[in-house]
């Protein structure tokens, strides 16, 4: 029992890093993209203004959500091993 709970920690502890890093990669990478399309011809507002209205979009996005499968992943195929290991 104590060997499964340090694995929840620190397994929880390592997505996090991962999770976080997925994150600030995705968000730069997309405010990238945004700061290119602005210089190829959006130039009715200001820099700024666009790259805000569009990274506000991406809050909202669906890929953003997908991120959050670094937690969902790992734990079904840890929970699947388990039952596999002890069940099967």
């Amino acid at each position: 029992m104590v060997a499964l709970i340090r694995l929840l920690v620190f397994g929880f502890i390592i997505l996090s890093v991962i999770y976080v890093c997925l994150s600030f990669y995705s968000r730069a990478a997309r405010r990238e993209k945004l700061e290119k399309e602005w210089q190829d011809g959006h130039q009715d507002m200001t820099q700024d203004a666009f790259v805000k209205q569009g990274l506000s979009e991406y809050d909202g996005s669906l890929r953003r959500k997908l991120i959050l499968g670094v937690y969902v992943v790992p734990l079904c195929v840890v929970t699947f091993i388990i039952y596999v290991t002890n069940f099967a």
